[in-house]
């Protein structure tokens, strides 16, 4: 549910400095249809001739011509948080082949890889975030326990010394940006994600004369997430709910929904078309949320349904404030009623404009341009 993949049809012009030379393209592990490994493609578009190395990929992705890594052949590939203290190794250990350039999406240890010395080989990455766990235990549990703590200074420690070679850094948003300086004291160029808003705007007309008589909620049904708190505000305002996506907590929100005093429907993943429809038959989308960036934001608004959520991380950036949506500092759903209340005070026009800036075709040009940029240095 938190993104969708673009066809090849969202391919930009390949980065031509880069036709001659022997590149290679990473990421970390390989889901089906995560925002990170939509990125990896798109940069993967970019350079047609690249060699493309993933740590391993889940066993129903069907995803032809990655190459996996050593632990994929290993029981640690069912459990990622197991996997971690050896991420840094098998990076290092990936191949005895050399690039020329070597282009890294990383939201864990991706960007420490090593595919020939720093002093012949370019290294480019493009990062999704410092690893959450290692660096920000307070956004991912999995790194908050105390006694994780010695293991997660000396991850942060080998995080920093292992990706010196790194040459240039790109980041998915503002915020990542921020990080990037704070942790490891790198610049970063913003380049934010790609969004498949031509597919979410060019609904057909059936969607589009819809009434929007409820709120939506999208997403991943896990704790921070915070799809309790979507419930409790659409039971202050009193408007109909509907919560499209799947997870952990769908037993506990359904409990909160028979609490609720508004009607709470619950559509179970959704395919394209189905949510795409979902979002133009909202009032507004809730998004009450810190996120690094937040591709299903930038979806509703494609669809010229407004945002409300949280003045909080990537929302600064895909949301206008007072124009596109409505972003407020509080986590009590009694400050989300009077912003509801205002939404007709925006259009669907504007909204939907402002989406555009987010496009594919927007991150194929600015993507190819930093390659192109970082592979000539």
């Amino acid at each position: 549910m938190e993104s969708h993949v673009d066809g090849p049809e969202s391919r930009g012009t390949p980065a031509g400095c880069l036709a001659g030379r022997s590149v290679a393209v990473v990421h970390e592990w390989f889901g089906a249809t995560g925002g990170s490994e939509n990125v990896f493609r798109q940069i993967a578009a970019q350079v047609p001739h690249a060699e493309r190395f993933v740590l391993w990929k889940d066993r129903d992705v069907d995803e032809p011509g990655l190459r996996e890594s050593w632990l994929a052949r290993t029981p640690l590939r069912r459990t990622k948080a197991a996997a971690l203290p050896l991420m840094p190794l098998v990076w290092r250990t990936l191949s005895r082949e050399r690039f020329d350039v070597v282009v890294s999406s990383s939201h864990a240890f991706a960007h420490t890889v090593r595919l020939g010395p720093p002093d012949e080989t370019r290294y480019l990455s493009y990062v999704h975030s410092p690893a959450r766990y290692v660096w920000s235990p307070s956004f991912d549990g999995r790194g908050a326990h105390p006694l994780l703590v010695p293991p997660r200074k000396a991850l942060q420690s080998l995080d920093v010394r292992l990706s010196r070679h790194v040459r240039g850094y790109a980041a998915n948003s503002r915020e990542v940006q921020a990080r990037i300086r704070r942790y490891w004291r790198r610049d970063a160029e913003v380049i934010n994600p790609p969004v498949d808003v031509d597919f979410f705007a060019a609904a057909p007309e059936s969607d589009r004369n819809q009434s929007r008589d409820y709120l939506l909620g999208v997403g991943r049904w896990i704790p921070y997430k915070n799809f309790d708190l979507i419930i409790a505000i659409a039971d202050v305002v009193g408007l109909p709910l509907v919560i499209a996506g799947s997870g952990p907590q769908e037993r506990q929100l359904r409990r909160a929904a028979e609490r609720a005093s508004v009607p709470v429907t619950f559509e179970v993943q959704p395919d394209r078309a189905r949510l795409r429809r979902l979002y133009w038959g909202a009032r507004a989308l809730l998004f009450p949320v810190h996120e690094d960036f937040g591709i299903i934001p930038v979806e509703a608004q494609a669809c010229g349904t407004p945002v409300v959520g949280l003045r909080r991380g990537g929302l600064l950036e895909t949301v206008v404030d007072g124009e596109t949506g409505f972003l407020v500092d509080s986590l009590d759903p009694r400050d989300f009623g009077p912003l509801v209340r205002r939404l007709p005070e925006l259009t669907a026009e504007r909204t939907t404009a402002w989406a555009g800036r987010f496009s594919t075709r927007e991150f194929s040009t600015r993507i190819t341009a930093w390659l192109e940029a970082g592979a000539r240095g």
